[in-house]
């Protein structure tokens, strides 16, 4: 019998626009063609970058390479944070429940290890590869600067659809692929987390199998995966804590664009663990849901959509399909609606110049990893819609997961108060922090963002050195 789903996110990426012929309107280049800046770097030349200006590593590299020429990086600093540091490809045999074999292939991608060690999310998806794994690792990496934890980026996955594997099946596969990357993580040196497809259960069996290793095992070996249980070393408040990380964000950049988050109205894309709570928490705030999409389809409802109530069916079913307290809708009327706060909380590469010159907000708000493609960003800086890009609003799974690591190696237990103020802390202090480099660089959040991720990362080097 397969095992209960739990919430989804959108699995359905738009197809990628204009892939052949002339740089397109708003930018958009042509498979091959140069377009704007940071599709033809001199980095990404050097580096025999993959050229096609759809590949998601290429978006993100280009992206923080804005950001490093305008506050004047290194050469060596670019080619550093270019490329990650270790790829681990590996493939192992799994009996499944009928007695046959398969082989699954997994990934561990280590970006960057200078502020500590790395840290990132396993993902298990029917759809993951290595450019998509790399992209992660690396924003693992902006991510854990700009918020101010002591971690590099890394991320990993298994190419699986959770939701067609039993129990039984899920935890082979699962413990299979630890005893396979067992050598390559640790509490010091790589510590996992829960990503899309993957939740605490699985981190659970990761840690056992770890355990039980003892070749590898050492003191405290539940700190080598972050994500757990609460009854086996997780941490109150990890759940939500990427949604309230959304929360935090938006709590603290609306004031200055005129948005009352205790009246605003808000629409998700993706209705998994970071939207549902996201939805939940705003909800909480006084503020209103009208519209919700994922993979199953898409609701509006002008009067509001009860988000606890979403989140309890999304649970039972496996996505929004069939809810009956709003209406179904198409996706050009989801993002059609208008609301104050977009949020995109699925997928990346899902907000593309289609996608962006059909929003009516005031502000995009990434839950998820890289929604926005370049191109349809700029579409958005055009239209005037002010994006909050997701290593800044996306910090708060890696935050809580920093305080459950140190709590295992503490031996302590936080209470939940203690776990949403510090989390709060470093919201906050991410935020004012890419608020300051766009007052000094004039210059969009996102590029601001990386700057403030950048700076801490130069520091590092400097002092640190290459070696030898």
């Amino acid at each position: 019998m397969a095992s209960a789903p739990t919430p989804a996110s959108s699995k359905t990426k738009p197809a990628p626009s204009n892939t052949h012929g002339k740089p397109g309107k708003n930018g958009s280049p042509a498979k091959g063609g140069k377009g704007p800046k940071e599709f033809d770097h001199p980095i990404f030349h050097e580096l025999a970058f993959q050229d096609d200006p759809n590949n998601l590593y290429r978006q993100t590299v280009g992206s923080m390479l804005q950001a490093a020429d305008l506050m004047g990086l290194s050469h060596e600093m670019k080619i550093i944070l270019a490329q990650p540091k270790n790829e681990i490809m590996v493939h192992f045999p799994v009996r499944m429940d009928d007695g046959n074999f398969r082989l699954f292939k997994g990934y561990r991608v280590q970006h960057n290890n200078a502020l500590g060690p790395y840290k990132g999310g396993l993902r298990f998806h029917h759809d993951v590869h290595l450019d998509d794994v790399k992209s992660l690792a690396f924003l693992m990496t902006m991510k854990c600067s700009l918020v101010g934890v002591p971690y590099g980026g890394g991320k990993g996955g298994i190419k699986v659809d959770p939701y067609k594997h039993s129990k039984g099946e899920m935890e082979r596969i699962v413990r299979r692929f630890t005893a396979a990357i067992a050598h390559q993580i640790g509490p010091d040196y790589d510590i996992p987390a829960p990503d899309v497809g993957s939740n605490a259960q699985h981190m659970a069996w990761i840690a056992d199998t770890y355990s039980f290793l003892s070749e590898v095992g050492g003191h405290q070996p539940e700190a080598v995966i972050t994500g757990k249980p609460v009854e086996y070393g997780g941490s109150l408040g990890r759940e939500k804590a990427t949604g309230q990380g959304v929360v935090d964000t938006l709590v603290e950049m609306l004031p200055e664009i005129g948005v009352d988050i205790r009246h605003m109205k808000f629409s998700v894309l993706g209705f998994g663990n970071v939207g549902s709570w996201t939805a939940r928490i705003l909800q909480d705030k006084g503020a209103k849901m009208v519209a919700a999409m994922d993979h199953t389809g898409a609701l509006i409802n002008d009067q509001g959509i009860d988000a606890h109530a979403l989140a309890q069916h999304v649970m039972r079913v496996g996505g929004v399909r069939g809810f009956k307290a709003a209406d179904v809708a198409t996706p050009e009327e989801f993002y059609g609606c208008k609301v104050d706060v977009f949020v995109p909380a699925a997928l990346e590469q899902m907000i593309q110049p289609e996608q962006a010159k059909l929003l009516h907000c005031k502000v995009v708000a990434e839950g998820a990893n890289a929604p926005t493609t370049p191109a349809g960003e700029r579409v958005l800086e055009e239209r005037g819609i002010e994006v909050m890009p997701a290593i800044l609003c996306n910090a708060g799974g890696v935050t809580v997961s920093y305080f459950e690591w140190v709590q295992n190696k503490t031996c302590v237990q936080w209470e939940l108060e203690d776990v949403d103020r510090k989390l709060n802390k470093h919201m906050v202090a991410a935020a004012r922090r890419a608020r300051d480099a766009r007052k000094k660089y004039k210059c969009s959040l996102r590029t601001a963002a990386y700057i403030g991720a950048l700076e801490r990362l130069k520091a590092a080097y400097e002092l640190r050195g290459i070696f030898p």
